[in-house]
């Protein structure tokens, strides 16, 4: 008989997945709500786009930083304890928002987009180990993949309310025209565009609050929460024995990259796209956002698809086709000058529903009691996505052109290299869990 995914030595874990699922939203809303927001702080602050990319580098350093020290926090105390100071950090961070408005520089907001992201690397370091012990090993990944199918269904909102409630009501000024606006029409422009842009931060922390009410009040399980005197030194030297893990880590901080990467600069490619067609820049980046959203609703439907797949395609191997086709479609978005690049863009978003929690399940496989340790190097490893876009922008304000290329398609080799490691990964993943040990009967 098939194992439930949310039980346990006849333990049913559906209200604890609910609650801990509900910060996949929270942190997926947070994550997407801010790729169109470095186009924003660029134009807000009169900065080129490899400044703008500064609020990518704050908020995925967070996470990096906050990893190994979430894991040991866990470690003493439990996955519970864990997602209630990432909440409350998050929350803070959140809530700065609003100070740094005051201050009207662009330095504060960075250390907030820290604060927040450190909140998250809590999180993420806490609720994926949490879920992935919510039940058998065998659906592990199957787990995983459920719980964050709805880290897109956050994302979409964070999408929308920044093309809504953040680019719809920023001033229409162009680039160009606040480059010739005086001091004093500067400042005010930008404190008008700041009040705008802090809103759905200060609601996203109330969020927050009220999510770590509900999770403080209500009996979590302890699944997983197994007490380990076993110093981190000691963990680490036991993992990186192991392949699978190791690789796991290198295949997350490239799959991270990629992810940020195309969907950070959809809205520059886009944006160049639809005004060589004639559009003024503003309605060419709300168009481009647009497609953003849809790529979004294309990678919460193969989420869901690709769970059901899990069920008949090992992990690794299904990993590695979507892979292979995320690389065909990202050399469209760089050979491509037209809309068909950007369909191209938006058809990756399919092809990386899959990867995240899928790589994040293989690696995981065998670690013991060293879960909470694994899954830290693991959020450690979204640091890719504070090292590649900047990589990417350098490209972009380069200017330069091969074969009629532009800077912005050329700078899409960035995402293609990335997932050349995913394949590779998601390849090698499958021949050892079915080629090198054939007595294998299912995957996890």
């Amino acid at each position: 008989m098939k194992p439930s995914i949310l039980t346990k030595d006849g333990v049913n874990f559906l209200i604890p997945f609910i609650l801990i699922t509900s910060c996949f939203a929270l942190w997926g809303f947070a994550n997407d709500m801010t790729g169109p927001i470095v186009k924003a702080f660029s134009k807000i602050f009169r900065m080129s786009v490899t400044e703008g990319a500064l609020v990518q580098v704050a908020f995925y350093l967070g996470y990096f930083a906050m990893a190994f020290p979430a894991a040991m926090f866990i470690q003493r105390y439990s996955f519970k304890a864990g997602v209630m100071v990432g909440l409350g950090l998050f929350a803070i961070g959140s809530f700065m928002f609003f100070p740094a408005k005051l201050t009207g520089m662009y330095f504060p907001f960075l250390l907030s987009y820290f604060i927040l992201t450190c909140g998250l690397s809590f999180l993420e370091t806490s609720c994926n180990p949490y879920i992935y012990c919510m039940g058998s090993e065998e659906t592990a990944t199957q787990r995983l993949n459920l719980a964050q199918a709805f880290n897109p269904i956050g994302a979409l909102m964070g999408m929308y309310i920044a093309m809504q409630f953040v680019q719809a009501k920023m001033s229409p000024m162009t680039t160009e025209q606040r480059m010739s606006l005086s001091d004093m029409q500067f400042n005010n422009l930008k404190d008008n565009d700041l009040s705008v842009l802090i809103g759905p931060y200060l609601g996203l922390g109330a969020a927050c609050l009220l999510l770590l009410v509900l999770i403080r009040i209500h009996k979590m399980p302890k699944a997983g929460d197994t007490k380990s005197n076993k110093n981190i030194g000691t963990a680490f030297k036991e993992l990186i024995k192991i392949e699978n893990y190791r690789e796991g880590v290198i295949a997350q901080f490239f799959y991270v990259g990629a992810q940020v990467t195309c969907w950070t600069f959809i809205i520059q490619y886009g944006t160049r796209v639809f005004m060589e067609e004639g559009m003024d820049e503003k309605s060419a980046e709300i168009l481009s956002q647009k497609y953003n959203i849809f790529a979004m609703i294309l990678f919460t439907i193969s989420r869901f698809i690709c769970t059901w797949f899990l069920k008949y395609i090992s992990a690794g191997r299904l990993l590695s086709i979507l892979a292979i086709c995320a690389i065909a479609l990202a050399s469209g978005a760089i050979l491509f000058t037209d809309r068909n690049g950007i369909y191209s863009l938006v058809g990756v978003s399919a092809c990386m529903s899959l990867m995240f929690p899928t790589i994040y399940g293989i690696a995981l496989r065998s670690v013991g009691d060293n879960v909470k340790f694994a899954g830290a190097g693991l959020i450690m490893a979204i640091l890719g996505g504070s090292v590649f876009p900047p990589i990417q922008a350098l490209i972009i304000d380069s200017g330069i052109e091969l074969f009629g290329l532009s800077s912005i398609n050329l700078s899409f080799i960035i995402p293609l290299i990335c997932f050349i490691v995913i394949a590779i990964y998601g390849h090698r993943a499958y021949i050892r869990h079915y080629i090198l040990t054939p007595d294998s009967k299912r995957h996890v």
